[in-house]
């Protein structure tokens, strides 16, 4: 035997403006005013100044190098297949291979490599989106 239960909620808007506090109420069927409220004349900014975000994709020509990198640096068969997110400890790095692997990197793409950037590569992704944005960086300056 099955059974079904509804509930149904009307929201009614109601907008009171003040000059110190903006509020928004909405008043429900059953279960009494829900208001929001903040202190300013408008609406908040989602804009920020001097913060920005961007998100580096790697070229297909970046990858294929890293992972032939980590390929020579790690010994690998030609049968061992390798993809972006393959990780460096699934293929039975440790920190010193990974260590390898970034000087290995640095000199094919001559970049430096900060440690607190190289702390973070995992994966063969990582390690090419990485190298594409200190190279964009690198090209800005």
């Amino acid at each position: 035997m099955a059974s079904f239960s509804t509930t149904s909620l009307t929201f009614q808007p109601s907008f009171h403006l003040s000059t110190r506090t903006n509020q928004v109420s909405y008043r429900t069927s059953s279960f009494g005013a829900v208001s929001v409220g903040w202190t300013r004349t408008c609406f908040p900014s989602i804009r920020s100044s001097g913060f920005r975000i961007s998100a580096v994709q790697a070229q297909p020509e970046t990858v294929q190098k890293v992972s032939k990198i980590v390929r020579k640096q790690l010994a690998l068969t030609p049968e061992t297949e390798l993809t972006p997110e393959t990780k460096f400890s699934a293929l039975g790095a440790d920190s010193l291979d990974t260590v390898e692997i970034v000087m290995g990197l640095e000199e094919e793409f001559g970049l430096n490599i900060e440690d607190d950037n190289s702390e973070n590569i995992t994966t063969i992704q990582e390690a090419a989106d990485l190298i594409e944005k200190l190279i964009q960086k690198k090209d800005e300056a």
